[in-house]
């Protein structure tokens, strides 16, 4: 929840100034939903893309405050986030809500980026593989190991964000894989193809080196984000 109309123009404008010039690399911008229309015009022809940060399970209708897979496309968005450790964490997003927002966007050809990750208690007690294998697997039950080869998945350690604190490459490679694990052991091809972003805390500095890992495909990048320098110093080392 950050930014208004003249800051968010000036950061996408100069955020697809900077993108011209990078190859092969995907980026997507996720504004407040107030904001995408703004950051829409900012990015046209730019072939940056443009996602919501939550949507609702319903298509229309009387659910005030509430924004809709329609309303998220009609405003410009390929994308959208889901299940984000803040929605989890402060706005009793569950499993099973993530999952049926997770069908709703993919129903509506959005690409949903599916959040998973543990909290600092959840990784000193050893359960992290337990915590993410549980969120993930709500999601394949839901809409099945085939969808996710239209969607994205975001790894965020809860303990990683916004704290300075960044997973080691080592800590973020070993769960990146294992999610990976888990959609090979349904379908080989469709886990090669997923996209698994690491969301902990990535900046210009330590993006290289999260991204050199086999597993991890990209970031899902929030602070960093809010100026156009230190986010396109995370697409030029992707590139």
């Amino acid at each position: 929840m950050n930014g208004d109309q003249a800051s968010v123009a000036v950061l996408c404008q100069d955020i697809a100034a900077g993108v011209s010039a990078l190859d092969g690399v995907e980026v997507a911008v996720c504004p407040s939903h107030i904001l995408v229309p703004v950051a829409a015009a900012a990015l046209a022809d730019s072939g940056v893309a443009i996602g919501g940060q939550d949507l609702d399970i319903n298509k229309e209708g009387a659910f005030t405050g509430q924004t809709s897979s329609a309303m998220l496309k009609d405003a410009g968005c390929t994308h959208v986030i889901v299940g984000h450790s803040e929605r989890r964490q402060f706005y009793g997003d569950t499993d099973e809500l993530v999952a049926n927002k997770t069908a709703v966007a993919l129903a509506a050809g959005l690409t949903p980026l599916v959040c998973v990750g543990e909290s600092l208690q959840e990784r000193e007690n050893g359960v992290t593989e337990m915590v993410v294998a549980r969120q993930l697997q709500a999601v394949l039950d839901k809409v099945g190991i085939a969808a996710m080869a239209n969607s994205v998945i975001a790894y965020e350690p809860v303990w990683a964000i916004g704290t300075g604190m960044t997973a080691s490459p080592e800590q973020a490679q070993e769960v990146h894989a294992f999610i990976r694990q888990i959609l090979a052991a349904q379908e080989a091809d469709v886990a090669a193809q997923c996209r698994i972003l690491y969301g902990g805390s990535m900046k210009p500095d330590n993006a290289a080196q999260l991204l050199a890992n086999e597993d991890i495909d990209g970031g899902l990048i929030g602070g960093a984000a809010l100026k156009a320098s230190d986010f396109l110093g995370i697409c030029q080392a992707a590139a």
